[in-house]
This record gives C-alpha cells, structure tokens and sequence, in this order.
C-alpha cells in the first residue's frame, strides 16, 4: 500500500496470499433439523468461537452422518473466522470439525505463514473488520470483503516467535481455565455425593463407613432415611422453600440511586460484575459510575455473598447462573464491586452456609431445574425469582454438615479465585503487547 510505513522485512498481504480459504458448509435447509445432530463429527458454532479464547478445543454440538455429508470436515489448525452474528470472531481447532456457512475457515500453507499468528494478526484488525460489517441490517461480512483486507506480516520465523510470545501467555490462562474447571467440578462433585445422592448416609444405614470420609465427619450424617414431601430424606435434615436458605436478598433499580447532580454523596464503584467473569474467579471489563455511598454500602459485594442471575440469559443460555463472592476476589480488587440491577444480591444468614447454598444453586442450574421459572423465549429472558424461591423445596441438611462441607471446599475456591485473578492480570498483558507486536511497533527482540 503506497505511503503506508511498514517495519522492515514485513510485506503486504491478503489472507488467501497465506493458504485456502472458503466458507463454511451447511446445505441442508432448514439447518436445524434433527437427523443432522447427535453424531461423533465436532460441529462448531459462532458462540464457540467467541468463547474459545483463540483456541477451539470443545464443543457442545455434534453432526450425525447425514450432517457431515451435508457439510465440510476442516483439518486441526483451521483458522475459524465468524462472519455473522458475531462479526469477526476468530479461534483455531485443536481437532477437526464441521461448522456452518456463518463462518470462514482459513486453512494455512505452513511454508508461508504461522496459524497462530495470522489469528493473532485477525485479533488485532478485529474492530477494522466489524466496521466494514455496520450498517447493515444483519451486520456480516463475507468472502469478498476478506479478500479486500490487506495486512502486514514479517518473515515466517517472526511470525513464530510473536506467535510464541503471545501463545505462551494464551497457554498459561488456558491452563488456569482448566484447572479451575476442575477445582468447581470436584466441589460439585462432592456436594452430588453427600447433598443429592446421600452417599454418607446410605453407607451408614448399611452399616459401612463412608468412603473416604473421616469419622468425626461421619458421625454429622444419619445413619437412616425419613419420609418427606420428596421422598425419603435423612433423617432429621428438612425440607424446605429455597427462599426460607436466602437471608437477605438486594436488587431493585439502580436508577433511584442515582447522586444529585452535585455529586455531594456520590462515590466511584464498580457496577456490574458480569457473571462468566465472576464464574471464571475474576472481574473482568467492569463499567464505572458513581452512586451514593448508602446504595452502595447496602450493594457492594462482601465475602460469601451470592450474585444471581435474573436477567440476560438468551435462546442459548438460561438465566440463573449463581457466583460466590470469595474473601480472595474482595481482598483483590481496588475497587468495591456490586452487583448490577440483572442480579439479585443475596447474603445467607447464620441458617445457611454460603458454599451450600452456591452448589445447591449450581447443581440446579446444571439440571435444568431453572428453565421452569423462565420467561421469554426469544430476545432477553428473566428469571422468576420470587416464584422460585417461594414455591422450589429442597433437602437441607444440619448446620453442623454444611460447615464441614464449607471447610473441605473453601480452599478449592481460594485457589479458583486466585486463578482468576492471575488470569486477568495475563490477559492484561497479553491484550498490551498485542498491538505493538502486531503492527512492529515493537520487534521480537524487545520484547523477550
């Protein structure tokens, strides 16, 4: 491009200079019909792409065979780039996989280009690309306008150390991601085992210890089952409406709180901690604003509160994900955080252990216990919050229990929070040295 100032050794290029690229396939019209799915063929969709983090190494959707015939098998290290719904988001398969004709796949010729990179490089001209998809009524983009975009890219051995320097920091937050999925399945794990299924107890009234439990432990479970209004319970736990577990719940409009224009109460928090963030053990990109100091005393998050989702969820993603507030994140954070007016804030009194509650909430969700309570089936759904809580039982065991739960699983969720929190901080840097190494501003040996 004349007049444009390039780094040295860097050429000028448009992706298919670098390796094939074509569309997604999906001939079959209607796309969603159901002999198509439920196969072992890895389908990806856009809303996977987005949350890939740049890697693809999951699914929740499968093609049967009539739905591979109808489609397109792209190899392990196919760039996928959205092109609808979700304008160009972009992640590389870690396996081979299907997906539709709303998104591109960008196979590399390795002899010219680094995958990684060029994804890397899409991450960075991301807002570019959206701006040639506004305006339209269904903002897209298409193989036409991909094959117009032009970009720099440096020699393929510093296409590899960018690409390494950067991957290094994706590496370590794929890893704090993973293990933080274990650290919450392990937790959910065992409150299935002892909350759900009973184990301990059962093992007691046949006259067996239970499994790796010890005895002062052990000796919190009955040793026999009661009748109740859901079956056969332990004896002596109760049953009960999830909203008698609560204490004290928060929400309401945020927009009655507002500081006089004078600003004389006001003070600056964060609003709105948005729930996969706090799922994750972070923060994320929070808004700020200013609000009154009694709003936001009676709203900031406090170790072992809950937020609870009400609002937001969509055709693919059910309202009423739950998040424990850890003393980690709080002590963490400059900031206050609160809750946003799309949750409820609740702060369980001395009848109930925050982290039973949490899983009890979780274990819920995963079971599709809350889609009863929803509202709205296209565009935003809400949560029916107070017909949940006043007419959904639930088994509750003793006080005593739910401590020794707590003290087995709390450091499960220290360590998940840290996690997160180091999480963010990589990404941080990650998301700084983005631009700079992709535009030259900064080369390879100035940055390691």
């Amino acid at each position: 491009m004349a007049g444009e100032w390039r780094p040295s050794g860097w050429q000028s290029v448009k992706l298919s200079d670098l390796g094939e690229v074509n569309r997604g396939r999906s001939r079959h019209r209607p796309r969603y019909a159901e002999h198509l799915y439920g196969g072992p063929y890895p389908f990806i969709q856009t809303g996977d792409i987005r949350e890939s983090g740049g890697r693809i190494t999951s699914y929740r959707q499968t093609y049967s065979e009539a739905g591979l015939a109808q489609s397109r098998m792209w190899p392990a290290g196919t760039m996928c780039i959205t092109i609808a719904a979700n304008i160009a988001e972009t992640a590389v398969l870690t396996f081979p996989a299907c997906f539709p004709d709303s998104v591109v796949g960008f196979i590399p010729d390795d002899s010219r280009c680094c995958v990684r990179f060029v994804e890397y490089m899409f991450r960075f001209l991301k807002r570019r690309i959206q701006h040639e998809a506004s305006g339209s009524v269904q903002d897209n983009i298409n193989l036409a306008t991909l094959e117009r975009l032009h970009f720099l890219v440096p020699e393929l051995a510093e296409q590899r150390a960018i690409a390494h320097i950067l991957g290094t920091l994706d590496d370590k937050i794929e890893l704090n991601r993973r293990l933080n999925e274990t650290l919450e399945a392990t937790a959910r794990a065992i409150f299935k085992s002892w909350f759900v299924d009973f184990d301990p107890v059962r093992a007691k009234a046949e006259g067996r210890r239970p499994h790796g439990m010890d005895k002062a432990t052990a000796d919190l479970f009955p040793s026999e089952f009661e009748d109740s209004t859901l079956g056969k319970v332990p004896k002596g736990w109760r049953v009960t409406n999830i909203g008698s577990l609560l204490g004290t719940v928060i929400g309401g409009d945020w927009g009655k709180d507002e500081p006089d224009a004078d600003f004389s109460e006001a003070i600056l928090c964060i609003r709105g901690a948005d729930i996969p963030s706090l799922q994750s053990g972070g923060v994320g990109k929070m808004p700020v604003r200013y609000v009154k100091r009694s709003s936001l005393e009676k709203r900031r998050l406090q170790p072992e509160d809950l937020a609870f989702e009400i609002s937001g969820g969509s055709p693919t993603q059910s309202t009423g994900r739950p998040v424990l507030i850890t003393r980690e994140l709080v002590q963490r954070v400059r900031h206050p955080i609160t809750c946003s007016n799309f949750c409820r804030l609740i702060r369980p009194d001395g009848s109930c252990c925050s982290y039973f509650l949490y899983l009890l909430l979780r274990y819920l969700y995963h079971s599709d216990e809350f889609l009863q309570f929803e509202n709205g089936t296209t565009g935003i759904k809400n949560f029916a919050f107070t017909v949940f809580c006043d007419r959904y039982d639930v088994v509750v065991p003793t006080l005593e229990a739910q401590r020794a739960f707590r003290k087995l699983v709390a450091p499960l969720f220290a360590i998940h929070s840290n996690n997160g929190l180091h999480t963010e901080t990589l990404a941080g840097l990650r998301d700084a040295l983005l631009p700079k190494l992709l535009s030259g501003e900064i080369r390879v040996g100035e940055a390691i």
